[in-house]
C-alpha cells in the first residue's frame, strides 16, 4: 500500500516508461510509493485505466508528463482523473509540469482557444487543482475554474548558470525577440548581467501569426453609406535584423520558456556569433525538441542547450550531447507536500519577479 496513514496517494497517468521517470523522482523525495495502476492502449487505440488500490476518501495527486504523443497523454490524464472521481477520491490534483496546448491560448483567425477547452475538460473529468510550471502565458490561469499553482523553474536555471557556466560574469542575457525581453530582463537583473534583444525580420514571433487582422478587405460597396468606410491599414513590416546591446567578446545566454522548433534559436545563434559572442547557451524550461531539433542543434553555433525534465527528452540527448538537463523534481515534490499539509506556497515563489 502507498503509505495509508498520510491520507494522500501519488499516481502516474503515463503508459510509457520514459514518462514515469519524473513521477518516480518525486515520490522518492516524498518518501511514498507510486500508486498501483495500469494505463494502456487497447488494440483499437482506446485508452484504458485500471486503479489497483482503494482511493476512497483520499487526496490524489496525478503526475502527468507530456511526451510527443500529446493527445494520448491528455486522454490518459482525463480517463485516470475520471476513474479516481468515480472511485470516491476526496480531491484530485493534477501535477502537469508542462501544460499542453499552452501556445494555443489566443484566438487565431477562425481557430479556437484550445487551452481553455482543455481547462474545461480537466475540470469536468474531476480535477480540483493543478500544479504546473512556467505557463506560456500567465493569463492561462484565468481559464480554470479551480486553483492553479504556476511554479517557476528560474531558480534552478539561475543556479545552473552560476555553477556550470565558466566565467558567467562575462555573460550577457539575450532575448531572441522583443516579446521575450521581460523574461530575459528578470534573469539579467538577478544575475547582475547586461541585456541584449534581437529584433528584426529574421524572427517570426508569435504575434505575427495569421490572426485575421491583415485579411484582405471586402470589395468596397459603392452603395454603402460613406460613414461606414474604414481607413486603409498600413501593412506591418519588420526592420532589418538588429541586436540591441553589445555582445562582442561575451558569453550569450538566450532565455525562453519553450524550445520546440529550433530554427529561430539557430538563426539567433548565428547572428550572435557574427556580432562577436564567443559562446552561446540556450536556457528554457520545457525542452520539447520536436522533429529534427537535435540534429539542427548539433550542427549549429549553439554550444549548449539547458532544459528541465518537465518533458522527457532522453532520446534527444542521445542524438545531441549538447543538450543538458536540470532536475526540478524537488520543487514539484515540495509543492505536493505543502498542498497536502495545508501550508503556504509563498516560500516556493520567493525572489520570483512578476515578469519571470
Amino acid at each position: 500500500m502507498n503509505v495509508p496513514k498520510t491520507g494522500y496517494r501519488v499516481f502516474s497517468a503515463n503508459s510509457t516508461a520514459a514518462c514515469t521517470e519524473l513521477a518516480k523522482k518525486i515520490t522518492e523525495r516524498l518518501g511514498v510509493e507510486l500508486g498501483k495502476s495500469v494505463v494502456y492502449q487497447e488494440a483499437n487505440r482506446e485508452t484504458r485505466v485500471d486503479v489497483k488500490e482503494s482511493v476512497r476518501g483520499q487526496t490524489i495527486f496525478i503526475i502527468q508528463t507530456i511526451p510527443r504523443d500529446v493527445n494520448t497523454a491528455i486522454m490518459e490524464l482525463l480517463v485516470m482523473a475520471y476513474a479516481l472521481k468515480t472511485s470516491c477520491a476526496k480531491n484530485i490534483i493534477g501535477v502537469i509540469p508542462y501544460f499542453p496546448y499552452s501556445k494555443q491560448c489566443k484566438m487565431r483567425k477562425r481557430g479556437s482557444i484550445v487551452c481553455k477547452l482543455l481547462a474545461s475538460m480537466l475540470a469536468k473529468a474531476g480535477l480540483s487543482h493543478i500544479i504546473t510550471m512556467d505557463l506560456h502565458q500567465k493569463e492561462i490561469q484565468g481559464f480554470f475554474s479551480f486553483p492553479v499553482d504556476n511554479l517557476r523553474a528560474s531558480p534552478f536555471l539561475l543556479q545552473y548558470i552560476q555553477e556550470e557556466v565558466p566565467d558567467y560574469r562575462n555573460a550577457i542575457i539575450v532575448a531572441k525577440s522583443p516579446s521575450a525581453a521581460k523574461r530575459a530582463q528578470s534573469y539579467a537583473e538577478r544575475l547582475r548581467l547586461g541585456l541584449a534583444v534581437i529584433h528584426g525580420e529574421a524572427q517570426c514571433s508569435e504575434s505575427d501569426m495569421a490572426d485575421g487582422r491583415h485579411s484582405p478587405p471586402c470589395v468596397r460597396n459603392t452603395f454603402a453609406h460613406p460613414g461606414l468606410e474604414l481607413p486603409l491599414m498600413m501593412a506591418k513590416e519588420k526592420p532589418p535584423i538588429t541586436v540591441v546591446g553589445d555582445v562582442g567578446g561575451r558569453i550569450a545566454i538566450i532565455i525562453d520558456d519553450i524550445i520546440d522548433d529550433v530554427e529561430d534559436f539557430v538563426a539567433a545563434a548565428e547572428i550572435l556569433k557574427e556580432r562577436g559572442a564567443y559562446k552561446i547557451y540556450i536556457m528554457a524550461t520545457h525542452g520539447l525538441l520536436s522533429a529534427d531539433a537535435p540534429r539542427l542543434i548539433e550542427e549549429s553555433a549553439i554550444d549548449e542547450v539547458v532544459v528541465t525534465n518537465t518533458v522527457p527528452h532522453e532520446v534527444q540527448k542521445l542524438q545531441c550531447p549538447k543538450i543538458k538537463t536540470v532536475d526540478v523534481s524537488m520543487i514539484l515534490a515540495e509543492a505536493i507536500r505543502r498542498i497536502h499539509n495545508g501550508e503556504s506556497m509563498a516560500y516556493l515563489f520567493r525572489n520570483i519577479t512578476v515578469d519571470d
